[in-house]
């Protein structure tokens, strides 16, 4: 089941970071690949068919592909609004009131955040940035086989709360009903979005990213999902935004013998329900401590329902890391940069002063990580794959775009405007250089 590693050995297999193309592909996509498509084509070829298709041949495409991948015959892609409020009699109370709650802490959170133009005249004239909300957004929630109506919250309220003002709401289809799980449309009712498309998948990145008949293009595209809608994702970009290319998720546990190893281990299993790519790793210099969560592990498992999941990716990209000490334990997570790194330790506040890259840290054992997944505040997008060493949580920033303002006095322009032509006959522009002198 899940490994006990020494910190050499782990540095080298479940803690050496691997490229997004190079990620080992599980038998079971590789064997979805071939019975779909009848040949041993690599994910980005399957992507890349996906895309031109759609790109071409716009509602058509997307429709054919729906069918192929998601078992799902789609009349009209559109979601009648009707159909979003009737969602809420679907779902039981108790659930509304969580999802309620949710969207309050996140909205609270989020508008904490400082978001404002600014202006100078100490430069001469007036010069400053004015910040505008981006136009128009997609939003991608997985709700095939795992409905993820937290995504939903922790993607659209940082953007309602930045001002966009047209959200696009795109999620795969149940293969079950064909339709949107209605716990999605629930929260998308509560949140107040009305355009919403049934589609998943890597041709839901196309749609939105090169528009159909159906499906107005969006400026960025925002949101999780599978290898394939990572993929698809770093294609698009450049055409349209994207918020980053999500790899699979994670979560570093870093534990000293005051740890309960129940709650540990309970915590590493959460995440590695995610998917079969998932990494749920402990760093610990306690051995006992070490071999207690290997242990509950193992009971724990057998009770849960995606264990299928959990055995797959706990023997492949988790494990248990025996440390040195608390310091090598920190080291290592700041070197693999984790996506969510949780302080089971006596004094995590002392700890988290040594953490310089992490998506998220939380602190002590009553700050798990599922909190954060849900309800915490923080958006539980978070950098993966390592880039949290220089990327950061979804936050309203990822939302809007900031203008450069110069509005120059003419004294000013005639103080500077002669560098500007050094500048510019350096660099073999005499254009550039022509437009400034022409005014002097």
């Amino acid at each position: 089941m899940i490994k006990i590693y020494e910190s050499k050995s782990a540095s080298q297999t479940i803690l050496r970071r691997i490229p997004l193309d190079d990620l080992p592909i599980p038998v079971s996509i590789q064997q979805g690949i071939l019975d779909l498509f009848g040949e041993p084509l690599s994910p980005q070829q399957v992507v890349d068919r996906i895309l031109t298709d759609v790109r071409l041949n716009g509602d058509r495409a997307v429709k054919a592909w729906s069918a192929r991948l998601d078992g799902s015959t789609v009349d009209n892609l559109h979601v009648n609004p009707a159909e979003v409020q009737a969602a809420l009699s679907q779902v039981s109370q108790v659930q509304i009131d969580a999802l309620k709650l949710s969207i309050e802490r996140v909205r609270k959170f989020h508008e904490k955040q400082p978001l404002t133009s600014w202006i100078t005249q100490s430069l001469g004239g007036t010069l400053g940035q004015v910040i505008r909300p981006i136009e128009r957004i997609g939003l991608y929630i997985p709700a095939g086989t795992a409905p993820l109506p937290s995504s939903l919250i922790m993607s659209a309220v940082p953007a309602q709360v930045a001002g966009v003002p047209e959200i696009v709401l795109v999620a795969p289809p149940n293969r079950q009903t064909g339709k949107i799980a209605p716990i999605i449309l629930a929260t998308a009712a509560l949140l107040g979005l009305s355009e919403i498309y049934i589609l998943g998948g890597a041709q839901a990145i196309a749609a939105i990213a090169y528009g159909t008949e159906t499906i107005r293009k969006v400026d960025k595209i925002f949101g999780p999902g599978n290898l394939f809608v990572t993929l698809a994702k770093r294609q698009v970009y450049g055409l349209t935004g994207i918020d980053s290319l999500a790899g699979p998720t994670e979560t570093v546990v870093i534990a000293d013998d005051t740890a309960n190893p129940a709650w540990v281990a309970a915590d590493l299993l959460a995440q590695a329900e995610h998917d079969m790519l998932a990494a749920a790793i402990l760093l610990t210099p306690s051995r006992p401590l070490a071999v207690a969560v290997q242990a509950e592990v193992a009971r724990q498992i057998q009770e849960r329902t995606r264990r299928g999941i959990m055995e797959i990716s706990l023997t492949n990209r988790s494990g248990i890391v025996i440390t040195r000490d608390l310091d090598e334990a920190v080291s290592l997570a700041n070197q693999y940069a984790p996506e969510h790194l949780c302080l089971a330790v006596k004094d995590p506040w002392s700890l988290s002063e040594k953490v310089t890259a992490a998506g998220g840290i939380f602190i002590g054992e009553h700050s798990f990580e599922v909190l954060g997944d849900y309800i915490a505040g923080p958006s539980h997008v978070m950098p993966t794959g390592g880039s949290a060493r220089f990327a950061s949580p979804l936050n309203v920033l990822d939302f809007i775009h900031i203008i450069s303002l110069v509005a120059l006095d003419p004294a000013t322009t005639r103080a500077i405007a002669p560098s500007a032509t050094t500048l510019a006959l350096a660099e073999g522009l005499d254009a550039h250089a022509y437009a400034a002198q022409v005014r002097l």
